[in-house]
């Protein structure tokens, strides 16, 4: 409570009492919101000390205050700000300072308009349901035995260390660990020195665009493609080229034409499950895109957010566990195996790149959360994380095939899409409504979707959206269909 030396500064000179003065300037403090509602205020003998005057002083003070409403004694629990403020207001005092809300808009210059503007997010309501992006189940998600494994690593005192500064690579456990998971499940030839270890796939493509990419750089993306990429790299000044996907993926003969015009640095590419139309690139255009690169020495980032759930057949080696020449940055995330929340995700690259990579995250971000990083990788070592992955991709694999029996039984006249191999959402066309007014409408009836504009570009429109099922069981997949289905047929 020092800090009320500087907010109560009593004026010697003044004809004001005392004890008024300091009335005046903790209603003052207190109604401009720098004396919080509920807060505890020091006794009066603690305050007749800060502030110098005497004990007598302060209990009139205080008193006057109580007798106004504005704070409450109690008993043998000491004196608060009342939560419940008076409605009066407290008589001005022209001698004492003037305490001001923090205005709205700073007193200095700054280039408002070199940040781009993203839409904010909240954590969804309650009661509602949810076509979300593409997300797991967090009910799912095996939480008792991440916790379990976080209070047995706190309680260990050789793991204090993890509670100080280091390791901005991440844990040389996990980084181990992952390692050893990534080379028997991806094929990825690697060492815990190839990888770094990020705060979700967003930081990774970040980092990796960050180190790789100059302003004015040209960078070849899909068109449609995942919003926040498009937006990293726009925010680090790159150029964006376009190209078409289709059913194989992104269109390599189109990079190929781009590449005989332009210095290209850096190709953005989704291997799986490609966000938003969840189309799998196929293997000939992946070795196509590897001696392009090759050829033309861009850089890859080759964004593997989904590779775990994959459910017709076996998913495709990434085009990192065949690249020789050092061309590919590869990024996953685990974000998709537990919740959201956990952010947890890594790249992987050659060891001097890596390295590179660690200097500019340690500079924007000292470090990560490392008894998580040991807990996660305690977690792959006991083969939790494996039988969650394996348990995850029967439901969702089940959840997929209801969820689009449904949405055909239920709308399939009306709308249009694809069964996807993978991932957990299903992109959905509506050839027949706006997509604005089915989600406006939606909201209205309790239930949430996106409105498909993230996907535009320029004036290329394509009113589809990406309808996740895996975080919906079938009761409620059936409840959310039917909702759409009464919003279209209502407009």
């Amino acid at each position: 409570m020092t800090f009320l030396k500087e907010l109560i500064v009593i004026n010697r000179q003044s004809d004001v009492a005392v004890y008024l003065q300091i009335t005046n300037l903790f209603i003052t403090h207190i109604r401009h919101g720098r004396l919080r509602k509920g807060l505890q205020l020091p006794g009066s003998r603690e305050l007749a000390e800060l502030l110098g005057i005497n004990r007598m002083t302060a209990v009139a003070a205080y008193q006057e205050l109580e007798a106004q409403g504005w704070i409450e004694m109690l008993p043998r629990k000491g004196t608060f700000v009342k939560a419940m403020l008076p409605v009066l207001s407290p008589r001005t005092l022209a001698a004492a300072p003037i305490s001001t809300a923090i205005p709205d808009v700073p007193g200095f210059t700054y280039e408002k308009k070199k940040i781009i503007p993203i839409p904010s997010s909240d954590f969804p309501p309650s009661g509602k349901l949810s076509f979300n992006d593409g997300f797991p189940d967090v009910r799912e998600a095996p939480i008792d035995e991440l916790t379990r494994c976080l209070r047995s690593l706190a309680g260990l005192a050789a793991n204090r260390k993890y509670l100080m500064y280091g390791g901005a690579q991440g844990t040389l456990f996990l980084r181990q660990t992952l390692a050893d998971f990534l080379c028997d499940t991806r094929g990825l030839s690697i060492t815990a020195d190839n990888i770094l270890i990020t705060k979700g796939a967003q930081m990774g493509i970040f980092i990796a665009a960050s180190v790789i990419m100059n302003p004015t750089d040209e960078v070849i993306v899909a068109i449609p493609n995942y919003k926040s990429a498009n937006m990293t790299f726009q925010q680090l000044g790159a150029i964006l080229n376009y190209v078409p996907v289709d059913e194989a993926g992104i269109d390599t003969d189109a990079i190929e034409k781009l590449c005989m015009k332009k210095k290209i640095r850096l190709v953005y590419v989704i291997p799986h499950h490609h966000n938003p139309t969840t189309v799998t690139l196929s293997p000939g255009r992946r070795m196509h895109l590897l001696q392009l690169a090759a050829r033309y020495k861009f850089a890859i980032i080759e964004d593997d957010y989904d590779y775990d759930f994959h459910y017709s057949s076996k998913p495709v080696m990434p085009m990192a566990s065949h690249d020789s020449k050092g061309n590919v940055v590869y990024i996953g995330t685990l974000t998709k195996t537990f919740a959201p929340a956990v952010r947890l995700g890594f790249i992987v690259a050659p060891k001097e790149f890596i390295q590179v990579a660690t200097y500019f995250r340690k500079i924007i971000d000292t470090q990560g959360d490392s008894l998580m990083e040991n807990a996660i990788a305690s977690l792959y070592k006991d083969g939790t994380i494996s039988r969650h992955i394996k348990k995850s991709v029967k439901l969702y694999k089940e959840r997929r095939d209801h969820f689009c029996e449904v949405l055909h039984r239920e709308l399939g006249g009306q709308v249009s899409f694809n069964v996807p191999d993978g991932g957990m959402s299903v992109y959905t066309h509506f050839p027949y409504y706006d997509l604005k007014a089915v989600s406006h409408k939606a909201l209205e009836r309790g239930l949430i979707m996106k409105d498909g504009t993230t996907y535009d570009v320029g004036k290329q429109t394509f009113n589809a959206v990406r309808l996740g099922f895996a975080s919906l069981n079938n009761k409620e997949q059936v409840q959310a269909v039917r909702i759409l289905r009464d919003v279209v047929d209502s407009l």
